[in-house]
């Protein structure tokens, strides 16, 4: 199933005539990152079952994410792309992970099944580089033997906008191609040298659906949503692997959050016999100080809920969450950090 900006609407969107008076005082506003949405949406649903407060999240893209919340118009941002914390002291903000999942390679190719089709790291930066222009190249046959590729066109699919999904998919190839490195480089928005682009996890989800020969790029829960074909991936151990919470899991193991300043952490290319590749952190960002500290506060309230509460169903669409020793480093620097604009805390 594909995501609509209506269906984000009528799924998180709280309107006054349902909920009005205190409840609708207390809803949060967020908006970025598509990669979390599809958990986002499961928490808010539950949450406001639970309290009566909803979150209003606009699915719009890590790029855009950041945007809004530099100007103040929403509670918080959402990125997949961390930012340093250089980036975060000139504007005043704070960042912690809300979730870890996977950026999984799919493809629309005639008679290949899930898992089919195996790439390494340096095959798949050649796809995108245009290098690499058919699936019956050798250098994919030489990945395949006896898999059945046609002699057909790649239509390589990426993001049109500032993508969060795409900085963690960029970040991988700058690791495992000196020539994306220093061709294209990483970001959350590149300049592709090859291919169509569409916009969201949604629009690259639908466009290689309806584009055969296709490949493109978008987070796992999107895959399993719209029975997409995957591609196993070679690791930095040399293994291929398949997408799942296992080899998300496995990448994430060994992130050091507690020496991470910020919060900064990339989890791409992480060593490990099982471990995905292509694995991120999602991320909240919010002010230090508080303009309204009774929406920051709802919005801390929130996550607390979900890290407390959500984590089955995060694992149900194949996220993983924040380890425990984790979410507790991270609320005890809720304590210290938000302040209302008299230096009063938040939280």
């Amino acid at each position: 199933m594909t995501f609509t900006p209506r269906m984000i609407a009528v799924s998180l969107g709280l309107t006054a005539a349902l909920f009005a008076g205190a409840a609708q005082a207390l809803d949060i506003t967020g908006a970025g990152a598509t990669f979390p949405y599809p958990i986002y949406a499961k928490w808010s649903e539950a949450y406001k079952t639970k309290t009566g407060v909803g979150l209003n999240y606009q699915s719009i893209g890590s790029g855009g994410g950041i945007k809004q919340i530099k100007a103040k118009t929403v509670d918080f941002g959402a990125s997949d792309k961390p930012l340093t914390p250089e980036e975060l002291a000139k504007d005043g903000l704070f960042q912690f992970p809300a979730i870890v999942g996977g950026v999984v390679p799919t493809v629309n190719i005639e008679g290949i099944k899930p898992g089919q089709l195996k790439l390494s790291g340096a095959v798949l930066a050649d796809i995108y580089l245009g290098k690499i222009k058919k699936w019956n190249d050798a250098a994919i046959v030489a990945l395949n033997p006896g898999l059945a590729l046609p002699a057909k066109d790649i239509i390589a699919v990426s993001r049109s906008d500032g993508s969060g999904t795409t900085f963690i998919f960029t970040n991988y190839l700058s690791k495992v191609s000196p020539e994306w490195k220093s061709t294209v480089g990483n970001d959350a928005s590149v300049k592709w040298p090859a291919g169509i682009s569409s916009k969201g996890n949604e629009g690259v989800a639908s466009s290689v659906k309806q584009q055969a020969n296709s490949i493109g790029y978008i987070e796992y829960a999107y895959v399993i949503q719209n029975k997409m074909t995957y591609v196993a991936m070679k690791n930095k151990d040399g293994n291929f692997v398949e997408p799942d919470d296992k080899s998300f899991a496995a990448a994430a193991a060994g992130a050091d959050w507690k020496n991470a300043p910020g919060f900064y952490e990339i989890l791409t290319d992480e060593p490990g016999k099982g471990s995905w590749p292509l694995t991120g952190a999602s991320f909240i960002l919010m002010h230090k100080v508080q303009d309204k500290p009774e929406s920051g506060k709802a919005v801390l309230n929130f996550f607390d809920w979900a890290y407390k509460n959500g984590s089955k169903t995060a694992l149900e669409l194949d996220y993983i969450p924040i380890p425990d020793s984790v979410q507790k480093l991270i609320e005890s620097e809720w304590k210290t950090t938000f302040k209302d604009a008299a230096g009063k805390e938040v939280y």
